[in-house]
This record gives C-alpha cells, structure tokens and sequence, in this order.
C-alpha cells in the first residue's frame, strides 16, 4: 500500500500587542502638598494563536513562534519562561529571545491541540514584568492515516436463485485523519475481486448480488475483495482492504433422479416377513432437508407382497418382504418404485415434478421347505378309561414343495416324558401307551413332528375327558360343639364337600346319615341343596358328664355315573354355653370348678391343697419307716422283676388263655402288694360290664383310662401292664419249630462248609438222631 504525503508550508507571525507599564512616579519636593502623580504607560506582548504541522521530517526543528514583550530591550535582563502542554520536551523556548521550537514530531491523531503559559521575568529582581499569559498551538492535519475495515475478514451467506441487487452484507471502514479539514477522512469503497457475481454501493460499503440465478449446485463459495480509499478515492488517496467470503445457501430447486430405470433383486421363499432384500437410491444434488426423498410403491403385481422404507440416514429405499413369499405360487414380482422430496419449495415448483420413477424385479428361489400340517395346532378329546392301544386322534401333513416326499411322523419326547402316547409313523395316528388319569394330569400337551428332508412341528393338546371314579368326601375336618343348653331343631354345623372328579354338569352331592343311624335320637342332618348340608339336634339338653363327645358319620353321594359314595364322621363335643350360645368350657375336668369364684374362695381351696400336702407327705414320711415283707440285698421296689419264661410257640394254647383278656368278666382277684404292708386294705372298685367281642386293644385302652382316673388307686406304687400282640402276621410264623412237620427231610449238611462261625448250628441241625432243645431259665 502506498502512502502518500503532501506538505503545506504555513508562515507563522507574530503580531505585537503593546501593554500599558506601570510606570513608578517620581518624588518631587513640595512644601506645600504631597501628592501623587498616576503616568499611563505603554507595555505589550507579541502574542496570536499558533499552528504546527504534524508529522514534520525536515533536518531542523520545527519554528513555531516568538514571544516578545516591549520591555525587552535586548539587554539580556528578560528572561522567558513556557510552562503548560509539553512545555520542555515537545516544545523548547529560547530564555533569551523567546523563539520557540518543536523538539520532536508531533501527531494530531494522538494529540491535536496544545495549552501552553508563557511570562518574562527580570534577571536581576527576578519579578514577572508581565502577567502570564496562556495560548494554543494547534496541528494541522495531513493524509496519514489509511482507511481501516471493522473487521479483517467477513462472512456472509445469500440463497442461491437470488435475483439481482439482492442485498448480502455492508461492510464499514473508518480513517483516523481529520474529517473537517479537507478530504483526508472522506472514504469511497470498490470491489477489487468478485465481479461479476457482486457489487458494493461506494458510499454505503453495502454488498449485492450482480448476476440472477446463481447456483449452489455450480459453485457454493465466493470470495470478495473490498477497497476503501480516502481523499474522496482520488488519486494519492490512502486505502484499506478486507476480504468477504459469501456462501450460497440450499433451496430445493432440484428433483429426486434415479440413476437406471430397472433394478432387480432376489429372495428366497422362506424369507420371513421384514426381511431386507436391497436398497435403491435417487440422487438429489440439493442438501440438506431439501435433499430429503420418501419412497413408496405406486403400484405394481407385488405391491401387497413387498414393502418398501426410507433410511433417513443415507435417504436409501430399502425393499422389506411384506408377506410369506411362495415359490409354487408365483416366482416373479414386479414393483413401480417412487422417489418423491418431501420438502417443495413454492417458488421452484415450474422446475418440477419433484419426484422420479424406477421399475423393480424381484424373483423368488425355491427352497426346501418343511412340511405343513393341516392345521395350526389339534385338540383331541380322550376318555380317561381308555384302553391302551387306543387311537386317539391323528395329525396330517404334507410337502409342500413339487417333488411332495412322504413324510414321517414321530412324537417329541421331551413334551412326553412318560411316554403315555405313541404315533403311528407312516399315518400319524395317535395312540395310547400307558393308562390316563385326570385327577392327576387333566391335560397333555404333546409336540409331533413331521419329517421329510427337512422337519416340522405341530402342538397337540390332548384333553383327558372325566369319568366318576372318585366319591366325593367332606372338604375339610370336621370338629364342632352342641351347648348343654341346646334346643331341639337348633343349626350347630354346616358340611360341604369337594370331588376330585369334574362332571360337565357341575358337582352335585347328596348328604344322608349311614342307615344304621338313619334314625338318630341326638342329631339330625338337613340336604340344602346346594352340595351343603346342616346338622340339626333332635332333643333338648345335653350332659358332659354322660357324653362329652359324639361320632356322627355321614353318607356323601354325588350325582353322576356310577354313582360314587363315601362316609364322613363329624366329631360333636358337648360344651358348657353362655345365655347367647357362647362356647366356654368343653374339658370334663371343668365340671370339677365352680365358675365365679371369689378371693375368698379361691384362698381357701388354696389352704385345702396345702393341709393335703402336708399330711400326703407325713403319710409318706410313716411308710418309709414300716418294715418290707422281703427282705434282700436287691431292694425290689421300683424294679420290674422279669421271668423269660418262653411259650411253646403259637401252637401252645395251655399255656396262658387268651380268652381271660376278652372275657371282661373274669377278671383276676385282686392281691395285696407284697413288698410293702398296706395300712388300708382299698375296694377294689368294679367296672361297669362292656359288650361282648370287644377288641382286645380297645379294651387294654380303656382299662388303662379307668387306672389313670380311679380315684381309689393306692398312693403307693404300683405296676399294672396290658400286653397286647395284635392280629397274625400276613407272612405266617418264621419260627424254625414247625420245621420239625413240614421240613423233616431236609439236609442241612452244607452248614459244615460254611466256617467255624456256623459250627454251633452245624451240630444242631447235622445229626439225625440229635434233637432241638430249647431251655427256660
């Protein structure tokens, strides 16, 4: 850049003002008055504005200006002071003459106006002889300042397609120089580099578009040099340049096309629905939204069969399968694809259409396929009471290919663990292997599986139909309570019951009681109808201390073929009852209590019990001291005394008469005890009489109760045993005495061989002439 100076040479003068001096008034001896006598006198400073030019390079420095006053005689005896704005590094003055001078080069950008005071002093008094007195020097301005842009480097964007004289961007340069004085700030703009695609306004610095349509798609970046140039851009100006980049921005003013008219893709007949066979693509040189392409299928002998998505990501058509594709069906699809914008731009819409069509052949490959049954899945009903061997149902299938192989069937062993079912292979008749129960599994689901060269499979659920072979029986255990204060017809309990059988009917039961208490005189029983029953009593009052507890059994029917049946027993307790019919006490032991005792009444029962213990332990104290009627070394008190007596065997019936036990009436006397001298011989108290062929267990059970609650039983110890064997074993005796009848002739030789262990049974059983004894002690 090259800069240009141009030099004006100003004359300064110094003009002379002259100042009035105060002159002093001499004395003159008068003996008549004494007054002063005032003179005007003349004084005067050389004195005007000064001015400087800026930027001086001559060889001396720069004369600015004198200062003068009319008292200076040119003696010498003046001297000149400058104080103020750069007074001794920018501005130097003569003490002598009052010449001033610039000592250095001076800006007006940096500093256009300077303040100076000036005075004159006398050598010798050192007194002002005149007042100080302020002035101004003032730079004049040259061009030396350039034209600078706001910014080095701008950026600016335009749609493409804009018309001429649209305006892009204003760009702004300022010039340091002084805009009132003369043209050195006057600046014009231009543009150097961008024609003929752009222009700028030379006052306004504003940048518009000078050629129509431009095109993105031809040229997106522009780059534009603008000068600035002072002194009104003539010539010797300074100037300043920056730079302009313009970008053409994106308008959909291009359609979709696609770059072949036919494309062609293949797929296999197994290929599952959402299968992607291939992509097709329209080319758009626009970008962004305006660049955006939807597809679709307009029409086409496989529009229902094919679909076809946009990838937005590399605004692809991806052709899917739609539906099962068959080969032995149809082996050719022909589709009609369209690519359409999804963004139109009004303005552009004679360039259209906006859209573009492609021709797309698919063929299908024909694979093996496995083989179809007839249905999606079999429902067979089956009877529970079934025979095995029994077919059941079947399941058909076929190939569905063209060569139609026969096919094979078999069941998948992992659906029939238990291998209840079994397929006829060539057929697929389903049969039964192993009986059903449909209490246990009411439900069988099975998988068969058709094979060919390829397999196939099929559920099959088998439902196991009902039949009654169970009886119904009370749902829960039953337990109740009948108050003593009961009244006849009174509701104690409700029955109901449950069935494991499932009739298509629904349940329906009947209760009744056995016919043996078809006739109770205690209780009775109501069908409600409605699978429930009621328990009724049939008599007014009822005693714990006859009965505290009744066993009714029950008859449950139920309603189907064949009829099953079942008997239920209710446990009934008879309980003490408040007024409301409130349970409180069913223990027999609490007939024992009187209800609502008092304080009082309960310390004395408490008294009782404590005088009882202690003449219980007094009466034990005096029989410790009685002498035993054996006396021995072995104390046998509290010791069971054994005798291994052994039986002859089952067949000895003399030796104990097991009809003693069953006789309740002949019963043994009762002995005294012999070990210790009773001091009071008890009543041996007698049981009421039982029936007759009562079991031998229940009658040692009840024998035992009535020692247990015997308030006669002696304090003393004693032992009373009830032995009871129970009925014969199923397996017969094991014993080897009847060997002697049934096994005479048996050799027992080999007992010999079998080591010194068997020695003893060797000697026993080896002799003929030997015999078995065996010994009592």
């Amino acid at each position: 850049m090259m800069r240009t100076y141009s030099f004006l040479t100003v004359l300064l003068w110094s003009s002379m003002f002259h100042a009035i001096h105060m002159m002093p008034s001499q004395k003159r001896t008068n003996k008549h008055s004494h007054r002063k006598t005032l003179r005007r006198t003349k004084r005067g400073w050389m004195w005007n504005q000064f001015f400087l030019l800026e930027e001086y390079t001559g060889p001396d420095t720069q004369y600015v200006g004198k200062l003068h006053t009319d008292q200076d005689k040119g003696d010498g005896n003046l001297k000149y002071i400058l104080t103020g704005d750069g007074a001794g590094s920018l501005f130097i003055i003569d003490e002598n003459t009052g010449d001033i001078h610039a000592a250095k080069k001076l800006d007006r950008e940096e500093k256009s106006l300077y303040v100076l005071r000036a005075k004159a002093i006398d050598r010798k008094t050192g007194r002002q002889v005149e007042p100080e007195s302020e002035f101004i020097i003032k730079i004049h301005d040259i061009n030396d300042n350039e034209p600078k842009f706001t910014k080095d480097m701008y950026t600016a964007s335009i749609p493409e397609m804009s018309g001429v004289g649209t305006s892009v961007i204003q760009v702004t340069a300022t010039d340091a120089d002084d805009a009132n004085y003369g043209n050195s700030a006057k600046v014009v703009y231009s543009i150097l580099q961008g024609q003929p695609y752009f222009s700028v306004d030379p006052e306004t610095g504003i940048i518009k578009t000078a050629l129509p349509d431009m095109s993105r798609e031809n040229r997106e970046q522009y780059q534009v040099v603008i000068q600035a140039k002072d002194m009104g851009g003539q010539m010797g100006g300074l100037s300043g340049t920056t730079t302009v980049n313009i970008t053409l921005t994106d308008v959909n003013d291009n359609p979709p096309r696609f770059p072949q008219s036919t494309y062609q893709f293949s797929s296999p007949e197994s290929a599952p629905p959402g299968t992607p066979l291939g992509r097709i693509k329209a080319n758009d040189p626009d970008v962004g939204e305006n660049a955006e392409i939807e597809y679709s299928i307009s029409n086409g002998d496989g529009s229902d069969m094919f679909d076809i998505v946009t990838d937005k990501d590399t605004q692809e058509g991806i052709i899917t399968v739609k539906k099962h594709l068959d080969f032995e069906n149809k082996m050719l699809y022909t589709l009609r694809v369209e690519a359409t914008n999804t963004h139109l731009d009004p303005r552009f819409l004679q360039l259209g259409p906006f859209k573009d069509m492609a021709l797309v052949k698919i063929s299908v490959e024909d694979i093996d396929e496995p083989p179809v049954f007839s249905r999606p899945w079999y429902l067979i009903d089956v009877d529970e009471d079934v025979k095995e061997g029994s077919i059941i149902g079947q399941v058909v299938a076929q190939d569905p290919d063209i060569t139609k192989n026969a096919i094979k069937y078999s069941v998948d062993r992992h659906t029939d663990l238990d291998r209840i079912f079994n397929i006829y292979s060539g057929n697929g008749s389903l049969f039964i292997s192993k009986p059903l129960d449909r209490e246990e599994t009411p439900w069988h689901n099975i998988t068969v599986i058709a094979t060919e060269i390829s397999n196939s499979q099929i559920p099959v659920f088998i439902r196991i139909l009902d039949i009654n072979d169970h009886a119904p029986e009370f749902d829960k255990y039953y337990e109740t309570f009948v108050c003593e204060n009961a009244k006849a017809g009174q509701l104690i309990q409700t029955v109901s019951a449950i069935d494991k059988d499932d009739p298509p009917r629904g349940h329906k039961f009947f209760f009744e009681l056995v016919p043996e208490f078809a006739v109770h005189p205690n209780f009775s029983i109501v069908d409600n109808k409605d699978n429930t029953a009621g328990i009724m009593t049939r008599r007014n009052g009822y005693s714990r201390s006859k009965m505290s507890t009744y066993l009714l059994p029950i008859i449950i029917f139920d309603n189907d073929y064949p009829i099953q049946s079942s008997t239920g027993t209710l446990t009934i307790r008879v309980c003490a009852c408040d007024s409301r019919g409130n349970m409180q006490s069913c223990s027999a032991e609490a007939l024992l209590l009187p209800a609502g005792l008092s304080t009082g009444a309960l310390i004395a029962i408490l008294l009782c019990i404590i005088i009882l213990l202690v003449v219980l332990f007094m009466a034990l104290k005096r029989q410790r001291k009685k002498e035993p009627l054996i006396i021995s070394k072995d104390d046998v008190r509290d010791n069971i005394v054994t005798y291994n007596d052994e039986g002859g065997g089952e067949e000895d019936t003399q030796a104990f008469d097991i009809g003693t036990l069953r006789n309740p009436e002949a019963r043994e006397e009762s002995k005294m005890r012999r070990d210790v001298i009773p001091e009071t011989i008890f009543q041996i108290r007698r049981t009421a009489p039982l029936w007759e062929n009562i079991d031998v267990q229940d009658f040692i059970h009840r024998r035992l109760k009535e020692n247990d609650l015997d308030p006669a039983a002696p304090p003393y110890d004693s032992l009373a045993t009830y032995a009871y064997e129970g009925n014969d074993s199923i397996a017969n005796s094991l014993s080897s005495l009847e060997s002697l009848t049934t096994e005479g002739n048996q050799d027992y030789d080999y007992l010999s061989d079998w080591g010194p262990r068997f020695k003893k049974l060797a000697d026993m059983y080896g002799g003929e002439d030997k015999c078995l004894c065996v010994y009592a002690s």
